[in-house]
């Protein structure tokens, strides 16, 4: 139990020799110790399962979430034991702490969410079906989008050329058929001959067909050409649609974007992830609290006495030299 205890005030950033001669503050840094202890602990599983994810090798997760873990257990531990208990009120203890409690903050937040990737992993899985046929939708949508405006004006373009020479055959039918009305009697006139009324009415129709004939050359011409390049380009877009992949859509991002869209669709998970988030940072920041709301004790007033007596050292052995120096300069001045 000794060891283990002194074990806790190596984590607490304590002085053992100092902290041996204050058994009433040896509980409190023992405390302090396990919370950075444990919260390294929790960081290590937390990489180790964010790295998993990345790397899908249980072997290089561990060695790297042992990795993550330590560099997290050495900042908590630097966070804690660069605080000292001063003499003052507690506002400036709190401007003292403010940038280790960020920083605190910032390191649970980090901490969290991979676990909170691990705990609503289920939940995670099935939206990321979800969202990864949306992609694959999306993608489909995106190579519509890019051939329905050409390929749409090719048709246009198709069906103007068409209607004009059904505009012309029409007109043509129509004067052709007066024609023949004007010839047999059935129409015009209403006398079957061959006179000068169906000589005018004959020769309406023939100009209609040479028109026709005309416009039906040249148009049919590109028609067929619009219609190759029409093919082309449908048989472009049916290349590329067979081209898509549905790549897994199950990394690290796309793991925290189906959390944060659980989270706006499900408030209870939504406020999971709030009290998940609040617990890490109320863990990471305990050492801290305790040392802003701990009394000032007999370990602080020994810190105190030594990191003072090492000050004034230096600042003897400065002016010793200096006054050594000093007098060197006056002998060879004066000799």
């Amino acid at each position: 139990m000794q060891s283990l205890k002194e074990f806790f005030w190596f984590c607490s950033g304590a002085n053992i020799s100092l902290l041996k001669r204050c058994p009433t503050d040896a509980s409190k840094y023992t405390g302090m110790g396990a919370a950075v202890f444990f919260t390294g602990i929790l960081a290590a599983l937390s990489g180790g399962y964010a790295f998993f994810t990345v790397f899908e090798n249980p072997y290089w997760a561990a060695v790297f979430g042992l990795v993550w873990g330590t560099i997290i257990f050495n900042l908590d531990r630097f966070i804690v034991s660069t605080m000292r208990k001063k003499q003052g009120g507690w506002f400036k203890e709190i401007i003292i702490a403010s940038p280790r409690m960020l920083l605190a903050v910032m390191l649970a937040i980090v901490i969290s969410k991979p676990l909170e990737l691990r705990i609503f992993s289920k939940e995670i899985d099935r939206k990321l079906v979800v969202l990864e046929e949306q992609i694959y939708q999306n993608e489909i949508s995106e190579i519509e989008k890019r051939y329905t405006t050409e390929s749409n004006a090719l048709q246009n373009q198709i069906s103007t050329l068409k209607g004009e020479i059904a505009d012309k055959t029409i007109t043509r039918n129509q004067l052709a058929a007066a024609a023949r009305a004007e010839a047999d009697g059935t129409g015009g006139s209403m006398r079957r001959s061959a006179g000068p009324i169906y000589q005018l009415k004959k020769a309406d129709a023939d100009q209609a067909q040479k028109e026709l004939d005309l416009v039906s050359n040249e148009n049919r011409s590109i028609i067929a050409a619009k219609e190759v390049e029409y093919n082309a380009l449908m048989s472009q877009k049916t290349t590329e649609l067979e081209q898509i992949k549905r790549n897994p859509w199950n990394g690290m991002a796309a793991q925290l974007e189906a959390l944060r869209v659980l989270g706006e669709e499900n408030r209870a998970i939504y406020l999971a992830n709030i009290f998940i988030l609040l617990l890490f940072v109320m863990l990471e920041c305990t050492p801290i609290i305790v040392k802003l709301i701990a009394p000032r004790g007999p370990y602080d007033e020994l810190l105190e006495i030594r990191e003072h007596f090492f000050k004034n050292h230096n600042l003897e052995k400065i002016a010793e030299m200096n006054h050594s120096t000093h007098e060197k300069l006056k002998y060879l001045i004066n000799g």
